[in-house]
């Protein structure tokens, strides 16, 4: 079923594929490696991995993530996301070769989301805690970049550590490794959007920086360093090193980055496919994310997945087709073997240039002003919890709180539905009746954080009362819950002699009450579509 799939979409992507087309998918994949190449090395350091790590990743995704998309435009490699996670994995376990295994057990979690078509469940996650742990994921990126932008020393497994170690092992910048750092946040921030489309401010930043940093005699482990030009790193995914006595130890960030990559793929390629106007199959880019994830760790890489930024200049570039994606690749495996010795004299603190920027702009500023300006306070509240715990725990525990968060303030604002009880119209049906009869009127759910106020209203308010119509019209939903109440509260009224009509309950609604024997207790006759005829059939019984 995929294959085929996969298959007829390629077909149809590949029509009339020509000279003309590939030439401006090769311009295409020339921008994207050049916008590609100092990410690539920046996010390899920022994982607590290597330059090169990141520089074969970006290689093996961009081959295999490109040729299984979802999409012809989608650019896959590492991110400044996936490395907040990862820094804390390489620190606080077992280095690398627990990355590798995380890596490769996240890669099989997301084949499995693919299998069982669980890519959809991305979409339940409300925009405020997405927004906040993009914010909590910019800002760890920007604190684990303190030492190498500054030149200064920490020690900690996470970002909140190392800052505290600075009280006790002192904060001395070095103004050489500061000031290439600044050069780099400066060109970056200056260099005007209409040319960033084709020389990448990075790009050109870096280059400046290494060039301004030879006269300065930097110290050789505030330098990249160098370059291996090979594509399997001797440090790569070994199944003998497998810590098989810890290995519930692998599954919680196994599951953070599986989260990630599907949150961010799936993300990328939904804002994508607005851009290009081209259909995009989430369950293929699953597909991609799990076998590109699985197989890079064993040439020594790092977690990747679908990336906007690289997409979006791969679509603004003119991009044809997912040759576009393996061309990128192609063009950093050339760098990589011609550029090797080059990249091994860029300073440390220009990388941390890169990412502090890319921090920043990771953020979505757009989202954050409305949040606050128009004063959304469930979303300020989701925005800042999912903000902070991923900042201080992982991003699996952020997004369980922040949906956590979400349902909790979705539940106490259904838990208020509108349930009221009023007299009908005594002109019009006349004063025996409305002497007797009284509608009591559901607005909203029924469910179990609402049960108490439906007891409470039917034994408050309904002293007295020889006919009840229940309208159960602007009923959306009810649970087990909020059946059973409702169920028991009229056979309670049934059995003190109340005549009991329900009217204008949904079909799903009706097929609730109906597991509870609904048409039993109050007899079949005494369920009607409309709150007229319910009133009709109340005159008729009072008048006989």
């Amino acid at each position: 079923m995929f294959i085929k799939k996969y298959v007829a979409k390629l077909k149809t992507e590949f029509k009339g594929y020509n000279l003309q087309r590939f030439s401006k998918d090769l311009m295409a994949g020339i921008t994207v490696t050049a916008v590609a190449l100092p990410l690539a090395l920046a996010f390899g350091v920022a994982c607590g991995a290597s330059p090169e790590s990141g520089l074969v990743t970006a290689i093996i995704a961009g081959l295999i993530m490109s040729a299984l998309a979802g999409a012809s435009y989608q650019i896959s490699g590492p991110t400044g996301a996936m490395s907040a996670i990862l820094v804390g994995i390489t620190g606080a376990q077992h280095g690398l070769q627990s990355m590798f295994v995380v890596t490769v057990l996240a890669g099989i979690l997301i084949l499995l989301c693919a299998v069982f078509k669980l890519g959809r469940l991305v979409s339940l996650i409300p925009r405020p805690v997405i927004t906040g742990f993009t914010s909590g994921i910019a800002l760890t990126i920007a604190l684990g970049q303190i030492d190498n932008f500054f030149g200064t020393h920490s020690e900690g497994t996470n970002a909140l550590s190392k800052i505290g170690s600075y009280f006790t092992l002192g904060f001395v910048p070095s103004w050489r490794v500061l000031l290439i750092g600044a050069i780099v946040i400066a060109i970056m921030v200056a260099w005007p959007k209409k040319w960033n489309s084709k020389v990448p401010s990075s790009l050109v930043a870096i280059i400046i920086a290494t060039i301004v940093s030879l006269p300065l005699g930097l110290d050789p482990k505030e330098l990249v360093g160098t370059i291996p030009q090979k594509l399997v790193l001797d440090e790569r995914f070994s199944f003998a090193a497998i810590d098989w006595k810890n290995f519930g130890s692998y599954l919680s960030p196994a599951f953070s980055i599986a989260a990630l990559a599907l949150i961010e793929s799936l993300l990328c390629g939904a804002s994508a496919s607005k851009m290009k106007g081209e259909e995009f199959d989430a369950n293929q880019e699953i597909i991609a994310q799990g076998v590109g994830n699985i197989v890079v760790p064993f040439f020594g890489g790092v977690p990747a997945t679908a990336a906007i930024a690289r997409t979006s200049v791969a679509i603004k570039s003119g991009a044809q087709t997912r040759v576009c994606g393996i061309i990128h690749a192609l063009g950093l495996l050339i760098s990589m073997f011609l550029l090797a010795p080059v990249m091994a004299k860029i300073p440390l603190s220009a990388l941390a240039g890169v990412l502090m920027v890319t921090a920043w702009r990771m953020n979505e500023w757009g989202e954050i002003k409305t949040i606050f300006s128009k004063k959304f306070i469930s979303g300020i509240l989701e925005f800042l919890v999912t903000m902070i715990a991923t900042i201080v725990f992982d991003l699996t525990i952020a997004i369980v709180l922040g949906i956590a968060l979400s349902a909790l303030i979705f539940i106490y604002r259904s838990s208020k539905s509108s349930i009221t009880v009023n007299d009908i119209d005594e002109e019009k049906y006349g004063s025996e009746t409305a002497d007797v009869t009284k509608v009591m009127y559901i607005k909203g759910p029924v469910f179990f954080a609402n049960v108490n106020k439906l007891e409470k209203t039917i034994k408050e308010e309904l002293t007295g009362v020889e006919e009840l119509i229940i309208s159960l019209d602007s009923v959306n939903a009810i649970d087990t819950s909020g059946t059973t109440a409702l169920c028991e509260e009229i056979e309670h009224l049934c059995k003190n002699n109340v005549k009991v009509i329900l009217c204008g309950g949904s079909k799903d609604v009706m097929s609730m009450l109906d597991k509870l024997n609904i048409k039993e207790i109050v007899g079949e006759e005494n369920i009607t579509s409309t709150i007229d005829l319910a009133i009709e059939k109340t005159i008729d019984r009072i008048e006989e």
